[in-house]
């Protein structure tokens, strides 16, 4: 496995939506095995293969901390199954370097996925915990969506984009999630 290059945002490739995985192959377990070296190499929580350039529905998450061992969670072929409630919190994102906003995301999901080995699995989290808000971001990438779509303030956010040298936010792509507010 290896380190990959980490897409930045302004790449397109990053708003295109990504391929159902068909079978779980050597080769979609060698792009887990480098989605989990460059998450880890690059001290992120979760990584989706589009921001490595590879556009097929597959991320992986690891939200252990200090000395609790690692704990890497694969998701190909995700779909979120239910979700409710509401929570702000401040995100940012592998492909933003440094760049941290406010987001609206639902406090509680449930997503049904296949692991590395092709099994299928279901999962819920809630209380807007650090987990349940990892795999709505990294769900997102699989359809172009990214975190910034979700913000609270976009002139805020724009600043902090401009501070970090990124472009703008696109204002075709902010969503309206009534739902959320």
């Amino acid at each position: 496995m290896a380190v990959k290059k980490i897409l930045r945002y302004g790449e397109k490739t990053l708003r295109e939506p990504s391929k159902e995985v068909h079978k779980v192959s050597k080769k979609i377990v060698e792009l887990v095995g480098d989605l989990l070296d460059t998450m880890y190499a690059n001290n992120g929580v979760g990584l989706a293969a589009p921001q490595i350039g590879i556009n097929y529905r597959v991320f992986v998450i690891d939200v252990s901390t200090g000395d609790e061992p690692l704990n890497p969670i694969v998701f190909i072929n995700p779909k979120i199954i239910k979700k409710s409630g509401s929570i702000v919190s401040n995100e940012g994102c592998l492909s933003f370097p440094e760049a941290y906003t406010d987001v609206r995301r639902y406090k509680n999901v449930m997503i049904k996925a296949l692991d590395e080995k092709g099994r299928a699995f279901t999962l819920e989290v809630n209380d807007g915990s650090l987990l349940a808000r990892a795999i709505q971001h990294e769900f997102d990438h699989l359809d172009g969506i990214l975190f910034i779509d979700h913000c609270i303030n976009r002139f805020e956010t724009d600043d902090v984009l401009k501070k970090y040298n990124l472009p703008p936010i696109e204002a075709d792509k902010l969503l309206s999630e009534p739902e959320l507010e």
